[in-house]
This record gives structure tokens, C-alpha cells and sequence, in this order.
């Protein structure tokens, strides 16, 4: 599909831009993705892709009308002074301790546990991605569904404290930032919770490791959703992506769809975005 710009005038900004939605199977089989990647360098899986141009509205100057609980993730600008992200150890020696006391500091959480992060550059000229390769992921996608989200509490709470805290509110929240450089090229795209019908538009898919098995949510289009970024996403910011949430009766948003994307307006000497996320488990007293 065509790929153009409709306006660009400051905070009211809009493009136009193709995302990539899903299908489940057609012959209600489970639908699955397989980590272990094809010979093209794509993992493997049985649902069907499916493109749709989309309006995505630039936010800047306006992150502060969107919050977790309206429409499941925040922007906010807090530098930091690490810079190692390419190193994994010292992500998780000095980036993690930081960040837990920053979502603790920005949700007025009592416990944050990370369990997961994810460096990404986008690489031109390569085919798909690889564990090892992380690129940006250019489909429309939720990283948790509910089972997923409490199977995650007892994999990585200890047995004896997850009882209690399966018992009182409890997230999955990601902060995802960009680094080296703003994320002009292949930005982030979120679906505002409000625009999302939560029984027809998404799907559990199994995410098939070599070992285990985890779940994700596909997403199918649907012409009500309203898609935002944040242009030009630098290094001091960050957004907090909700994934999951335990309190589900209609108040608050419990998860936000989200995919990277090209962005029209992006500047051909762009360099390619360089991101990292990390994936949190977020409780409460």
C-alpha cells in the first residue's frame, strides 16, 4: 500500500502510513509464531498478514493528554546517564536498578521485577530478524495476553510470594527508549486502549520457543483505531507501554497495541533507529 503525508503542522501533525495487522487462522487452528527463524531469517507462523494504511497523530506537544490508565502508556523526559546499552551485563547491573525505582518513582508502585530486555537497531538491506539481531517489529502487536501475564508472576516471583501478589493489582508495563540517536526513523506507533473493541480486535497467538512456550496477542484491523506517536523521540525520552493489567472492569486501560512503522516524513539522512526496551512486572500494596 501507498505510503503518504496528509498534514504536518506542529502538535496537530498527521501521516498516513501502512501497518501491518493480523489474522488468525482461517481453519481455526491455534495460531503460533515459532522463534527458531526460517531461511529467509523470519521466524515461522500460521497466521496471515495483512497491510492497512492508517492516520498516525503526532503528540508532541500534547504526551501529557495520554496516560497508563487512559489510554495505556505515557511519555515522559528523563535522561540517563547510561550509555552502555549494546553491553547486556551492564544493562542489567546499572540500567535495570535505575529503571525499577524510575517506574517505581513515575507509577507509585510498591515492587517492580524486571525479567526481560530487548536491544534493537534496524539494519538496512537484511531480511527479517533474529534472536541475536533484534530489528524494530513492523506489526501491529500486544506482548502479553492474560494468561502469558500471570504465568510470567510465577516464573520469575518465588513460589512463595506469588499467591499474595496474584491477589492485589499487578501490571506489565515496558519502557521502551530510543538511544544513539532519535527515533525518527522507524518510530513507534500506539493505538490509543479508548479506540480498541477488547473482544473483537485481538486473538491469542502461542509464541513456540525451543524450550517453552509463551503468548502474545495478534491484533486485527479495525477502522476506529486511533494510532499516535511522539516524532523525533529522543534518547531523554521514553515511553511506558502498558501490556497487561490485572484490574479489567472498564476504568482503566489494560493494554496498548503497538508497532514500528515508516514514517513518511522521516529525513533521508536519518541514522536507523537504535532502541531498547525493557519488560516489567509492576505490583502493588
Amino acid at each position: 500500500m501507498s505510503t503518504t503525508t496528509t498534514t504536518l503542522a506542529g502538535a496537530d501533525a498527521t501521516v498516513t502510513a501502512s501497518l501491518v495487522y493480523q489474522l488468525p487462522p482461517s481453519n481455526g487452528e491455534r495460531a503460533y509464531l515459532k522463534t527458531e527463524v526460517d531461511e529467509k531469517g523470519d521466524f515461522q507462523r500460521n497466521t496471515k498478514r495483512e497491510e492497512h494504511d492508517v492516520q498516525i497523530e503526532n503528540i508532541r506537544g500534547n504526551e501529557q493528554l495520554y496516560t497508563l490508565d487512559n489510554a495505556g502508556f505515557q511519555i515522559y523526559n528523563r535522561p540517563t546517564k547510561f550509555t552502555a546499552f549494546r553491553d547486556n551485563k551492564k544493562v542489567q547491573e546499572e540500567y535495570y536498578p535505575e529503571s525499577i525505582e524510575l517506574i517505581k518513582e513515575l507509577t507509585g508502585a510498591s515492587r517492580v521485577v524486571l525479567f526481560d530486555h530487548t536491544h534493537r537497531l534496524r539494519r538496512p538491506g537484511e531480511l527479517g530478524t533474529s534472536p541475536d539481531r533484534r530489528q524494530p517489529v513492523a506489526q501491529v502487536h500486544v506482548d502479553q495476553t492474560t494468561a502469558a501475564s500471570i504465568a510470567r508472576v510465577h516464573r520469575h516471583l518465588p513460589s512463595e510470594d506469588a499467591p499474595a501478589l496474584l491477589k492485589r493489582r499487578f501490571q506489565i508495563i515496558n519502557l521502551w527508549r530510543p538511544i544513539s540517536n532519535p527515533a525518527y526513523d522507524s518510530p513507534l506507533a500506539l493505538c490509543d486502549y479508548r479506540s480498541v473493541d477488547t473482544k473483537n480486535d485481538t486473538f491469542p497467538v502461542a509464541l513456540i520457543f525451543p524450550d517453552r512456550e509463551g503468548e502474545t496477542m495478534g491484533v486485527k484491523y479495525n477502522p476506529k483505531h486511533q494510532w499516535k506517536y511522539v516524532r523525533g523521540l529522543t534518547p531523554d525520552e521514553f515511553v511506558l507501554i502498558k501490556c497487561f493489567d490485572s484490574v479489567q472492569d472498564g476504568g482503566v486501560a489494560v493494554y496498548t497495541p503497538h508497532t514500528g512503522f515508516t514514517d513518511p516524513t522521516t529525513p533521508v539522512d536519518a541514522p536507523p533507529r537504535e532502541s531498547i526496551e525493557l519488560r516489567a512486572l509492576v505490583f502493588y500494596d
